[in-house]
C-alpha cells in the first residue's frame, strides 16, 4: 500500500513518517506541505492511501478532496486538532478521523483496521480496474456502460441497469441489486458523478437510488419521505433532496 501524507505543518508530517517506516505494508510515496500540491502529487502519484490535514493555508483538507480527479479514490484519514463539520466528514468517506496530538496506539489502530480490511490482491488490482474503468467510459456523455467490482479472484463487471440502490460506508460503496451486494473501494461523490443522471438521483449524502426501482414512496407525519425500493428497503430521503427528487419522479 502506497500513502502520502499532507500537512502543512513539518513536525507533524515527520511524525506520521516516522510511525509509518514501522508499517512494513506502508510505502510513503512523499509529503505534501500545501493543499494545492496535495492536489497535483494526488492526481499523479495515484496513492492508495492520503493522511489529510482538515486545516491548511491555502486549501482545507475537504476542498483537497473536491478537486481530485483520480479513480479509484484513495482511502483518507483525517487530521485535524478540531472537532470537524461531522456531515462533512462523512461525505468525505473517511475511513478514520485523527485527533491531534494523537497517540502512537491510537494511530496503530487505525492502520491496523484499515490492513485488515483491504487485502494486497485488492490493491494490486486497481490498475486494471482502472483501465476497465476507461474502456467502458462514454467520455461524450460521463456515463458508464460497466461498473468493474472486485469479487474474490474475479472482476465483475456491473451493468448500471441493474443496481437498485448505493449506499456509503465508511470507506466503500455498498452497491445493492435484487440478489446480491456489491463493496467497491470508491466514494458516493466519484460514482454519482459518472451513473446516467437520468437514471439515478443522489436522496441523501449516503444514498443514491435508480430512479426505475423505486416503487413507492412512505411519507411520515412530518413532511418527511422514505423510498421505498424493489427489495423493500427504505431509504430516507434529505430535506433539500425531497423536492427536486419528487420532481423528477414527476410528482
Amino acid at each position: 500500500m502506497k500513502a502520502l501524507i499532507i500537512d502543512d505543518e513539518t513536525l507533524a508530517r515527520k511524525r506520521v513518517i516516522n510511525l509509518l517506516n514501522k508499517v512494513p505494508e506502508i510505502e510513503v510515496l512523499g509529503e505534501c506541505p500545501t493543499g494545492k500540491s496535495a492536489v497535483a502529487q494526488i492526481n499523479s502519484l495515484r496513492p492508495d492511501l492520503i493522511f489529510l490535514d482538515l486545516e491548511m493555508k491555502d486549501l482545507n483538507g475537504f476542498e483537497v478532496l473536491d478537486r481530485i480527479s483520480v479513480s479509484p479514490r484513495p482511502l483518507v484519514i483525517l487530521l485535524t486538532a478540531h472537532n470537524p463539520d461531522a456531515s462533512k466528514a462523512f461525505e468525505a468517506n473517511a475511513c478514520d478521523l485523527l485527533l491531534k496530538p494523537f497517540k502512537d496506539e491510537r494511530f496503530y489502530k487505525t492502520i491496523s483496521k484499515i490492513l485488515s480490511a483491504i487485502p494486497q490482491e485488492e490493491l494490486d488490482l486497481d490498475e486494471k480496474i482502472q483501465s476497465l474503468l476507461g474502456i467502458y467510459n462514454n467520455r461524450s456523455t460521463g456515463t458508464i456502460f460497466k461498473i468493474p467490482v472486485k469479487q474474490g479472484n474475479k472482476t465483475i463487471l456491473l451493468d448500471p441497469q441493474d443496481i437498485l440502490y448505493i449506499i456509503s460506508s465508511g470507506c466503500y460503496a455498498e452497491i445493492y441489486t435484487l440478489d446480491k451486494k456489491y463493496l467497491l473501494r470508491e466514494s458516493l461523490g466519484a460514482l454519482d458523478e459518472i451513473l446516467n443522471p437520468d437514471v439515478f438521483f443522489r436522496i441523501h449524502r449516503s444514498a443514491i437510488v435508480n430512479l426505475d426501482h423505486v416503487k413507492e414512496l412512505v411519507h411520515s407525519e412530518f413532511g418527511e419521505i422514505d423510498a421505498k425500493m424493489a427489495d423493500g428497503r427504505l431509504l430516507h430521503t434529505s430535506k433539500a433532496q425531497k423536492k427536486p427528487f419528487l420532481e423528477r419522479l414527476g410528482i
